[in-house]
């Protein structure tokens, strides 16, 4: 039975999009079935994984709308072991069309359930948002990974998404942990990133991830060639990172 894990943080630009395209890969190199599930309007998984967006017509916006099966919202990717289900700008209007609906919150879990067990791991790339979309996440998912980026504003609303988590936890998925705590965009020339390092794993401890992603150019172009990092280049340091985080992911899940 596979396991779901969902990346989120309410903050952008904190290297969500890029944790779920890479780690997704990097597990996938090292031979687990993986599959993505797209659940940002903004689709840069999509797009990151070489897929146009603007051609998708089956996604995760049909799926909780339970209009198609998740199976038939699957793409296959060309990342070894490597699937994924899409997302198009449409998924902006799916919180209005479900705050109606009875048991809105689930219906990602709905969805994907029979899809465990053809998976070793289904990772699900959230929202820069504490949404409808974000909730329908959290409530699918067995464990949450949450980036946070090395500059001065990193812990500000980490408090708020704790808070959404255990109110997750209490009213609609009781079995809910945090993988762990996810450092990204790190320069160990700067100060400040040192700070927020020390800060983070005095706060957090154990909750940390031993595996901290550097802040890399390469990791930047990979998106703009719709490739992830493993693909653009395997040599790179932001490639080494995210093969570390896939195997650090791996031991601790036995």
């Amino acid at each position: 039975m596979g396991k779901i894990i969902a990346i989120a943080n309410q903050k952008g630009g904190v290297g969500k999009t890029t944790t779920s395209v890479n780690l997704a890969a990097s597990l996938g190199v090292l031979e687990k079935k993986v599959l993505l599930i797209d659940a940002d309007p903004q689709a840069n998984a999509t797009s990151g994984l070489g897929i146009d967006v603007e051609e998708v017509e089956k996604g995760t916006y049909q799926i909780l709308e339970h209009t198609i099966s998740a199976k038939e919202a699957i793409m296959s990717t060309n990342s070894p072991n490597l699937d994924v289900i899409p997302a198009h700008i449409d998924l902006v209007a799916i919180e209005i069309e479900l705050v109606d609906q009875d048991k809105r919150e689930s219906m990602l879990k709905t969805a994907i359930g029979d899809l465990r067990k053809d998976y070793d791991y289904i990772l699900i790339d959230c929202a820069p948002s504490l949404g409808l979309l974000t909730l329908n996440a959290l409530t699918a998912a067995d464990s949450v990974i949450i980036p946070i980026q090395c500059e001065y504003f990193a812990l500000e609303g980490l408090g708020k998404l704790l808070n959404t988590i255990k109110s997750v936890q209490k009213i609609h998925n009781n079995k809910l942990d945090i993988e762990g705590l996810l450092l990204t965009m790190y320069d160990k020339r700067l100060r400040l990133s040192n700070q927020v390092v020390d800060e983070v794993k005095k706060h957090f401890d154990e909750m940390v991830f031993k595996t901290i992603i550097m802040r890399n150019v390469r990791l930047s172009e990979a998106p703009s060639y719709g490739e992830s990092i493993i693909s653009y280049d395997a040599g790179s340091k932001g490639a080494n990172n995210y093969l570390s985080l896939a195997q650090e992911l791996i031991e601790k899940n036995g």
